[in-house]
């Protein structure tokens, strides 16, 4: 994504990124809602179900979901459908079939599921060649010992769980790869990281002045070119340059609950674009992409998997709600958590995504971003509650984040 710089110079001008902090806390009796024993939750029938809320890229599937909610359908088995029917569309570049490769072009693919009732747990990472990823891990919850398949391990598994092998690269997000490869290979996953403390933001990022227009106009142009020239479809050359300019980190989350106060969470994903061979970002790890405590709420995060992995998201958020917070002061908690790890850097944090969902176990959610997005497109996911809907996240900061490697 690209940002608004007078955004966020107007946002650093007050010294830094924790001035945002203080005036975030400031707000907190507009942002909380009231607070509930987790003792009573256990007890206590939900006020508002059956409820599912999902990534913003769930909101033409969540309908399915919700449906199965209310005919007494086991809410793993609906979140799990919300997730699927995404894995399912090769127009989805994020997840499952048509998901963007990594380095070497091959789909590798990552999910986890947690089921409240029973309080079981499934997982798998690292998957090629299988398309339901969201439907294997919850093979490895209902018929192993085990909690977590990997790699080729993974794959021979769902083989004998009758999955079927399949070719996960379609021709369109083979054709980004090679975008990718031609024009920006270099700037790849290898090398030290963001949170290396000797990696130094690059020039022409803030605060410092952006490159000139021009300069903007004629790349652009020239990767156009090499679009046309690897055969893009002119109405899909926008979304390919965008994909390598900014590679996705695309995820998808979904909470349900239902009326009997039953819960369950689940989170698949192609993981991020370009990335090297092997690599397992937060989805499929319980306790950061993923978590969910029959006793409290479901959470789950899409987003920087690394940062997250470091703060274990979900778990962090679940651990708040016992402690009485409400569901957007549990997330709000995770993303400075974040913030904290890279010392309130400005310059690092812009290149940091991560959107947490929350749903507490009397139906209560918040779902926060620690950015806000663009004004014509913010930070937004899907609930379902009767009602289908996107609704704003609430941001930490304002602004857009920008796309790592820099």
């Amino acid at each position: 994504m690209h940002f608004s710089r007078r955004g966020f110079i107007a946002t650093t001008a007050l010294g830094s990124v924790a001035v945002g902090l203080d005036a975030q806390t400031a707000k907190k009796n507009d942002d909380t809602t009231a607070q509930v024993s987790p003792d009573s939750l256990a007890s206590t029938p939900p006020k508002r179900a059956p409820i599912i809320i999902c990534s913003s890229r769930g909101i033409n599937a969540i309908d399915k979901g919700f449906q199965m909610l209310r005919t007494g359908v086991d809410t793993l088995d609906a979140a799990i459908a919300v997730g699927k029917a995404l894995e399912d569309d090769p127009n989805d570049n994020t997840v499952g079939l048509g998901g963007l490769p990594n380095e070497e072009g091959v789909v590798e693919l990552d999910s986890c599921c947690m089921h409240g009732p029973t309080r079981r747990a499934g997982s798998v990472g690292g998957v090629r060649n299988i398309k339901n990823v969201s439907l294997l891990a919850k093979a490895v919850m209902e018929h192993t010992g085990h909690v977590m398949l990997v790699g080729e391990g993974a794959e021979r598994f769902a083989y004998a769980m009758g999955f079927t092998k399949e070719n996960l690269l379609t021709e369109r997000s083979r054709q980004m790869w090679l975008l990718w490869k031609e024009t920006h290979s270099g700037r790849d996953w290898w090398g030290p990281g963001l949170a290396d403390p000797g990696y130094q933001v690059p020039p022409g990022t803030p605060p410092t002045p952006p490159p000139s227009t021009e300069l903007l106009k004629k790349r652009q142009q020239w990767m156009e070119e090499k679009a046309a020239e690897l055969g893009i479809a002119p109405e899909f050359r926008a979304a390919a340059i965008r994909s390598v300019l900014m590679p996705p980190t695309g995820t998808i989350h979904v909470s349900a609950l239902n009326t009997k106060g039953e819960m369950s969470g689940m989170t698949t994903t192609s993981g991020l674009a370009w990335k090297l061979p092997g690599r397992v970002g937060d989805s499929p790890i319980i306790g950061a992409g993923c978590y969910t405590d029959q006793d409290v709420g479901s959470a789950g995060a899409t987003g920087s998997g690394e940062e997250n992995i470091k703060v274990a998201g979900a778990h962090t958020i679940i651990e708040n709600l016992r402690k009485g917070m409400s569901p957007r002061e549990a997330g709000f908690d995770a993303l400075k958590r974040i913030v904290r790890n890279y010392r309130h850097n400005p310059a690092k944090l812009r290149y940091i995504s991560m959107v947490y969902y929350v749903l507490r176990g009397d139906g209560e959610y918040g779902t926060v971003s620690l950015w806000s997005g663009p004004k014509e497109r913010p930070a937004a996911f899907a609930v379902h509650d009767g009602t289908k809907r996107l609704e704003n996240c609430a941001a930490l900061f304002q602004g857009e984040p920008l796309p790592f490697p820099a």
